[in-house]
């Protein structure tokens, strides 16, 4: 049986309701203290405890970013670092380079307006 539940729109749950229930676990009032419980043993499955923690890197140009990058992938590989971390610092990593490349851009568009702005001085 398909659980009874609605949400605001009217569209019911789609999912089988429990044995003697009209709803699912996830909708089932009397399964609220199971659910939490689930939810969070769930939420607490997905945390890695990291054992050692790795030393800080300065990280102050696209050349340290490559860096780390390595650092990781090799880390990774050898089994050393949790896949999860690895896919973190590469994630945090793309997000670096493109920060570095619009901080690069905008330097180059700053040189290039001043340019513009001297000839112009010049030429009045």
């Amino acid at each position: 049986m398909q659980c009874k539940f609605k949400n605001n729109q009217e569209k019911q749950c789609s999912a089988n309701a429990v044995k003697d229930s009209q709803y699912c676990f996830f909708h089932d009032k009397d399964n609220e203290k199971q659910r939490k419980l689930a939810q969070s043993k769930g939420g607490k499955a997905n945390l890695i405890a990291v054992k050692d923690p790795l030393p800080p890197m300065p990280i102050a140009n696209v050349q340290d970013v490559l860096g780390l990058l390595e650092d990781t992938v090799n880390r990774v590989r050898t089994g050393e670092l949790d896949v999860k971390i690895g896919n973190c610092i590469g994630f945090l990593s793309g997000h670096l380079i493109r920060a570095f490349e619009v901080t690069s851009i905008a330097n180059r568009v700053e040189i290039i307006e001043q340019a513009i702005f001297e000839k112009r001085t010049r030429i009045s």
